[in-house]
């Protein structure tokens, strides 16, 4: 995971706080048990990321010719793989 908590914690009062602000929505629930829920999701999400991520990694380093982290070639393969998985994620 990308994120410390501190930084899941600041996101989640953010984006409660931007909920409450919006007339469009309406908040069914405590406070507290609406951040615990937004962190939820995030962690959710960012643990997602993390498999892709690791997916894409083993995809590259399954390549007949190794292809080393940070070269360009590196760079267009992963964000073509990364792409792939996440549409793949989206049907």
């Amino acid at each position: 995971m990308v994120l410390s908590d501190d930084k899941i914690n600041h996101l989640a009062h953010l984006l409660a706080r931007g909920l409450e602000k919006d007339p469009t929505v309406t908040l069914k629930g405590q406070p507290h048990e609406i951040l615990k829920e937004i962190k939820c999701l995030l962690i959710g999400e960012l643990k997602v990321d993390d498999a892709i991520d690791a997916l894409v990694r083993r995809k590259l380093a399954t390549h007949s010719r190794k292809i080393f982290e940070g070269t360009p070639e590196w760079d267009v393969l992963y964000r073509k793989y990364l792409e792939e998985e996440m549409r793949k994620r989206r049907r």
